[in-house]
């Protein structure tokens, strides 16, 4: 009977799907014991376990309340944001809420009416753990989808910020990118930020609504169009630099950079038609339980991984106290099917069992501490097994442990980041106004001069006035008369001595240049 129950249980991975289970009791020559597997939490709606925000400050619409338009009928401003009134208002929960009857409810902003000032909003969504996306994340909105937009993501909780899709209505002039779609994407560049213009051009049809994340697209890049050749994903991402790490998030944010324009320029006569109206925000995912949990529940108000194969931790990272006797390692999908769990094993005498992935040939005691700890790791490696990176370098995900390029040099850049380290992903921390994994790009609406500085002047938004031309973004030349950052003052009106003083000049100069004219036109006549 017992031997029954255990092939039953070996045999419910392969019932229940790929990597359902974390162990099984099977009985072997050497009697009955635990066999593990990876394992990993099933897929579920992470819309229902998020903190949203929005900024700043103000940006959501009714305090004070106001009248808006839509594009279908721009000129009958009947509909009414009031933030007193729950008939009429539209806070942030309405992104997340269920919506009855199909009745939609939407977060709204505030209208245009400060055009030409940007219309910025940021809607960012927190889950205070590592998830893993496992499906499009899909935003509805309402009266029309932003003409420009970007989608952002963080692996450390909100500290650090990264791309990870443009939207634009064209790509190479808001962003200096070429459009692109993720199906056209191969497996060495499945995991590139792109622009899409997919999404932001003007359709006039109510049906176009959404703007998507495309996960699935990526994930058939290596499945095959309908997700069936799991087994080669699975592979692609233990053996792919970055490719894991690219579907995982801690945080998202959505920057609305312009909103809806109708398919026309900004009509300044009704800027109340001009906003931006979330009703959805889909995120469908797993949380990142490193292999080592399949169960993920909701406790004192963040998601825990229940965990398995000794490890413990939010996201099962580290060893159980008595489980040391080697370092902690992620669980792998290899060899398929059932994986690799890496499970944590118990301690056994202090002496005998330091491992230093040969990283180092000599252990110290530590008496008062009662620990063996490595001497003088090589490869750019530290901590008790030379299982870390050194300040400035972070882990190949590629290689394993014992790899003599387990640790990757940040090359930081040392203008655009902070400082010379960065996360475990090889991401620098990036000085205000630089991106890129290395801080050496500039944002959109910044320029690079040993640094990125926020443009001076632009052909949209920061435009010259009273005929002055900007030049390379950093400063406006300005007609004469003219002075300011953006040519806006007069110098007459500024300074009326310096007005007077110009206009003497200038006579000064004149006169002189009569006089000259004078005596060429006499020598001319003598000759």
């Amino acid at each position: 009977m017992l031997y029954l129950l255990a092939l039953l249980l070996h045999r419910l991975p392969l019932a229940m799907g790929q990597y359902d289970i974390c162990k099984s009791w099977v009985t072997t020559d050497d009697g009955p014991s635990w066999e593990f597997y990876a394992c990993q939490p099933k897929a579920m709606r992470m819309k229902d376990y998020v903190t949203v925000r929005v900024d700043p400050a103000g940006i959501t619409c009714g305090d004070p309340p106001e009248r808006f338009c839509t594009h279908e009928n721009p000129y009958l401003c009947s509909d009414e944001c009031d933030a007193s009134n729950p008939d009429l208002a539209h806070p942030p929960k309405l992104m997340f809420d269920s919506e009855d009857e199909g009745l939609a409810t939407y977060w709204q902003s505030v209208t245009w009416r400060r055009y030409p000032e940007p219309l910025l909003a940021n809607i960012t969504l927190s889950w205070n753990k590592s998830i893993e996306l496992t499906d499009d994340i899909v935003i509805t909105f309402e009266y029309g989808r932003p003409t420009i937009m970007m989608l952002e993501k963080s692996l450390d909780n909100g500290r650090t910020w990264h791309p990870y899709q443009y939207y634009a209505d064209d790509c190479m002039e808001a962003f200096s990118m070429p459009a692109r779609r993720v199906r056209d994407l191969s497996t060495t560049s499945a995991n590139r930020v792109l622009c899409t213009e997919e999404y932001s051009r003007w359709a006039g049809s109510k049906k176009e609504k959404t703007v998507r994340f495309e996960v699935r697209d990526r994930f058939a890049i290596f499945a095959g169009p309908d997700l069936k050749n799991m087994d080669n994903l699975y592979t692609r991402l233990e053996s792919a630099k970055g490719l894991k790490d690219f579907f995982t998030v801690t945080d998202l944010r959505m920057r609305l950079l312009r909103p809806a324009l109708g398919g026309t320029y900004v009509q300044r006569e009704n800027l109340y038609k001009y906003f931006y109206a979330v009703s959805n925000i889909e995120v469908t995912g797993r949380c990142k339980c490193n292999l080592h949990a399949n169960l993920c529940t909701f406790k004192e108000g963040s998601l825990q991984c229940e965990c398995e194969h000794n490890t413990t931790g939010q996201d099962c990272g580290k060893c159980k106290k008595n489980f040391r006797s080697r370092s902690w390692r992620a669980g792998s999908y290899l060899p398929l099917p059932n994986g690799s769990p890496n499970a944590c094993a118990a301690a056994g005498s202090a002496f005998g069992n330091c491992e230093c992935y040969g990283h180092s040939n000599r252990c110290s005691y530590i008496d008062f501490l009662n620990v063996v700890t490595c001497v003088s790791c090589k490869h750019n490696t530290r901590g008790q097994h030379c299982q870390h990176c050194r300040l400035g370098f972070y882990r190949n995900s590629s290689a394993e442990l014992d790899d003599e390029n387990v640790c990757i040099e940040c090359n930081c850049n040392q203008i655009g980041s902070l400082h010379d380290r960065c996360n475990e992903t090889g991401y620098c921390e990036c000085k205000e106004g630089a991106t890129g994994p290395k801080c050496d790009d500039c944002l959109p609406n910044y320029y690079w001069r040993q640094g990125c500085f926020p443009n001076v002047c632009d052909d949209e938004l920061l435009l010259c006035q009273n005929g002055g031309t900007c030049y390379q973004n950093q400063r406006c030349i300005c007609p004469v008369g003219f002075k300011g950052v953006l040519c806006q003052q007069s110098r007459c009106e500024a300074d009326r001595k310096d007005c007077d003083g110009a206009s003497s000049t200038r006579a000064a100069i004149s006169t002189v240049l009569l006089g000259v004219l004078g005596l060429q036109l006499r020598g001319w006549a003598d000759l």
